[in-house]
């Protein structure tokens, strides 16, 4: 079968079928690195091996020679010899091979193989050249998508699309992976243990902000999805917000490759699916400069609150904090919007604000809700793993929690779970005993004395004062750790939790 050898040659493109200058630029192809490869498999099919775990049928320009490498994968996989006789059978009624010479072109393969050495960079240019021509196909409709007259379909959500199938296609050319050596593995670990040793904080991953959370968790580590789940005006947005501030506002030192300390900063996007990025900012500003955030959406500041206010705005301006408030979002966009911020500000901490309110597949919405729950938290666990980097999904708990004594959240209470607590790697829920006592003030019962009134009602007051201002931070499931609760303070009225200090560990004068 002859080949034109010129054919991956890449000429101007002409336009039209008019009388352009310069001749018809086609696809890039290389027929004969595929007959190269092919010939390669027929005489050894340990060729088969180096070419499998990135090279498919469909990756080859010639039909043909897709057709004879899908049936030799198929024969291989079965534990079968693929040669030009194995595979005589099946070609012998095949129009398309005799087109160019029957099953006599299988032997003509076989017999002018070279080696099987240069199969993978066969492979890999067989690969290349798809990966070009994809890129080709999808530049023009990129284009004539953009020239359509279509009013329903925004240009935003045409870029977003091309975004979704670059990326895609830049999976597909992913031809690296496949098993690790232990060696690798443990070097790796190694490498991770290290750099939490010349941490400040000494943690491995993304810093909470807060030493005690920190200390039980190591960080939140890259690639895990954490859920932080609580009944609502428990504070989770809060807690939320305060840690992706922390993130992005404090510099972590740590020793560079050349042994000089340098001073790191996480970039953190923030997915608010329920406030506004302008809410979720006033909530920020409120916490940092502890002015009220009703007062600050009514005006209602003092001039010494205002110059609070103005300090800290100054100060949020050149964080690295990202908000986007898009209302029901899905997955693809999700990934889309958080690999484009990777690309291009490295990214180091996602958070999504909350896990319900975003959109499911498009197969399964208002069908199963607990099964479209389950494919968002497999998607956010996947972004996590892609992009290498902590994914903080809030979450809501069923109303159970309030039927029991205890009032103390359990994995059993998250809401629409399905697979919630299968794929987190963390599960964390916020409990603040205060929220649930101030609800109980006891009153004076007919029957009861005085006395007795007064003594429950002193009692009532000396727990609540126990727990007022705290909140524990429950963590119920760790997949690299230990469980336990850790106590944060917490200011109601400015939303921010801080690291407790209790009076008894409050330094000597």
């Amino acid at each position: 079968m002859e080949r034109n050898a010129s054919s991956n040659v890449v000429t101007p493109l002409r336009t039209d079928d008019s009388d352009s200058e310069g001749p018809l630029r086609e696809p890039p192809v290389n027929f004969e690195a595929e007959q190269a490869l092919l010939g390669a498999i027929l005489a050894n099919n340990r060729a088969y091996e180096k070419v499998s775990d990135f090279l498919q049928p469909d990756h080859f320009a010639d039909e043909t020679h897709a057709r004879i490498f899908e049936a030799c994968g198929k024969l291989i996989e079965r534990g079968q010899i693929a040669n030009a006789v194995t595979l005589k059978h099946l070609f012998d009624n095949d129009e398309a091979l005799a087109d160019i010479g029957g099953a006599r072109y299988l032997a003509d393969l076989q017999k002018n193989f070279v080696t099987i050495i240069n199969a993978a960079d066969y492979g890999r240019t067989i690969h290349d050249l798809f990966l070009r021509r994809e890129l080709i196909a999808l530049g023009e409709d990129v284009v004539n998508d953009a020239f359509q007259p279509d009013l329903d379909i925004k240009a935003t959500d045409q870029i977003e699309a091309t975004e979704q199938r670059l990326y895609n296609l830049a999976e597909a050319g992913a031809s690296e992976g496949g098993f690790k050596s232990f060696k690798s593995a443990v070097v790796e670990a190694i490498s991770m243990a290290e750099q939490a040793l010349k941490r400040d904080s000494h943690v491995a991953g993304v810093s909470s902000g807060f030493k005690d959370l920190d200390r039980l968790l190591g960080g939140l580590h890259p690639s895990d999805l954490v859920i932080l789940a609580a009944r609502p005006s428990m504070g989770k947005t809060s807690l939320a917000t305060n840690i992706a501030y922390n993130a992005a506002a404090t510099k972590r030192r740590q020793k560079g490759p050349d042994g000089d300390t340098v001073d790191l900063v996480e970039t953190v996007a923030f997915f608010s699916l329920e406030m506004s990025a302008e809410q979720l900012a006033t909530r920020i500003i409120s916490e940092q400069a502890h002015v009220r955030s009703d007062s600050i959406r009514r005006g209602e500041i003092r001039d010494d609150e205002f110059d609070r206010i103005f300090e800290t705005s100054r100060h949020l301006h050149e964080l690295p904090l990202f908000i986007d408030d898009t209302p029901s979002l899905s997955v693809p966009a999700l990934r889309t919007r958080a690999r484009r911020l990777k690309r291009q500000h490295n990214l180091g901490l996602i958070v999504v604000d909350y896990l319900q309110l975003m959109q499911g597949p498009a197969g399964m919405r208002n069908e199963n809700r607990v099964q479209e729950v389950s494919e968002i938290t497999r998607g956010l666990k996947a972004i996590a793993k892609e992009l290498n980097v902590p994914v903080i999904a809030l979450s809501q708990l069923s109303r159970q929690t309030e039927q029991r004594d205890d009032k103390r959240p359990q994995l059993s209470d998250l809401r629409e779970s399905g697979s919630i607590e299968q794929d987190a790697d963390v599960v964390m829920f916020i409990y603040r005993e205060e929220y649930y006592l101030a609800r109980e003030k006891p009153s004076h019962k007919m029957t009861e004395s005085s006395d007795k009134f007064n003594e429950r009602l002193a009692s009532y007051e000396k727990r609540l004062e126990d727990c007022r201002n705290i909140a524990e931070i429950i963590v119920a499931k760790q997949r690299h750790g230990p469980i336990g609760t850790v106590e944060l303070h917490f200011i109601g009225e400015f939303t921010q939790f801080n690291d407790l200090v209790r009076d008894d560990h409050l330094p000597h004068d």
